[in-house]
């Protein structure tokens, strides 16, 4: 009888060892899986978790100039007297006549706070309308 309980608590004691190590080690299949469905693309970042090394998206403004400093700031007043101020920098491109009152087309980007022109079209120049050369001159004398 003792020889059999001695024997009992042994099995017992392999079958609680055996199962802790059975539960703990991942389950292996023979048979190959079946074929999972494609994985889902990536949601987009929220715009807090972007990385500041994307450039900054374009946009435009556009109005009358109500006030301009040549390399340093211009102001455009839009429509519902939404005015907006930007600052105007060495690689700001500049296409027709900016002055006040002119109305205009300011791309822009957002370093911040501020608002950085990068493009600003105004009006075409107007070219004085050409004069005959010959009316201009008096007759040569010999």
């Amino acid at each position: 009888m003792k020889r059999t309980l001695v024997v009992m608590v042994a099995l017992l004691a392999m079958v609680a060892f055996a199962s802790g190590v059975m539960a703990q080690a991942p389950a292996k299949t023979e048979k190959p899986a079946a074929v999972a469905p494609a994985p889902a693309p990536e949601k987009a970042k929220p715009a807090a978790e972007k990385p500041k090394t994307s450039k900054p998206k374009a946009m435009t403004f556009k109005g009358a100039v109500s006030g301009y400093e040549m390399g340093k700031m211009i102001k455009v007043k839009g429509s519902k007297d939404k005015e907006m101020t930007f600052d105007v920098t060495g690689e700001t491109k500049m296409k027709g006549v900016v002055k006040e009152g002119a109305k205009v087309t300011v791309t822009y980007k957002k370093d911040g706070d501020k608002m950085i022109a990068t493009n600003i079209a105004g009006p075409a120049e107007k070219k004085p309308p050409k004069k005959e050369k010959a009316a201009e001159k008096p007759p040569e004398k010999k």
